[in-house]
């Protein structure tokens, strides 16, 4: 595993530029196939789970988004072949204050979401200064008549630490976003306390306790993709 001294959008160039020079295949967000097919499922527990009927609001943790475009598409079949009704889950996309283009976007009335300068925040997964999918989140979020919101870090960690104590869930800072933002829109009314709200927790706290890569890639220096290649066999 190799470790970028970079944002994401910026390994993914790495990555994109891989595919030319070492022949690489491209698994990242809405890049291949299969990554939608694979979110669906999300939306398909969880509308089997409610038995068919689904809950009121949706709160997801949103980088790529490709989770939130996924249930929207699940939702979209579902209903398709009869097996739901028309009403849909208000979605949420929930993003960190130091990196929140998706808000931007939203708040703007905006089709695309402009890159977030200088992101940053202690929740890596939501940590997207630039969503290939920004349009797709957008369209879901609005489709629903959901919004979209930020929680800053302070918040993220207060949640964690909540949940951890209260119901003994190691909640990753993505999930715990979900819990901030929930909390939050209660208290401002756009959530109300008679909805039905489902929160996305994507992993395990503990993967950020895991030992970092122990080598590294400069990404303003040229990439020896060939030296890449060898290392990895």
């Amino acid at each position: 595993m190799w470790c970028v001294n970079g944002l994401i959008n910026e390994c993914g160039k790495i990555v994109g530029e891989g595919k030319q020079a070492a022949g690489w295949f491209d698994v990242s967000t809405l890049k291949e196939p299969y990554r939608i097919e694979g979110k669906k499922t999300m939306g398909l527990e969880l509308a089997e789970q409610f038995n068919w009927s689904l809950p009121d609001v949706i709160f997801y943790p949103t980088g790529g988004g490709t989770g939130l475009i996924g249930m929207v598409k699940a939702f979209d079949e579902l209903e398709a072949i009869g097996w739901i009704g028309s009403k849909r889950p208000r979605m949420v996309a929930v993003q960190a204050g130091g990196c929140a283009p998706i808000v931007r976007a939203f708040d703007a009335g905006a089709e695309h979401a402009e890159l977030w300068e200088n992101a940053h925040t202690i929740a890596a997964g939501i940590r997207v200064p630039a969503a290939i999918g920004d349009f797709l989140i957008l369209r879901g979020i609005r489709q629903t008549g959901g919004f979209a919101t930020a929680v800053d870090d302070n918040a993220i960690e207060a949640a964690r630490r909540e949940v951890a104590a209260t119901e003994g869930i190691l909640m990753c800072p993505e999930g715990a976003a979900t819990y901030a933002a929930y909390k939050q829109e209660l208290a401002g009314g756009r959530i109300s306390k008679d909805e039905s709200v489902v929160l996305f927790n994507c992993a395990t706290g503990l993967k950020y306790e895991l030992p970092r890569a122990g080598q590294s890639l400069d990404r303003e220096r040229p990439v020896d993709y060939a030296g890449l290649c060898r290392a990895a066999k």
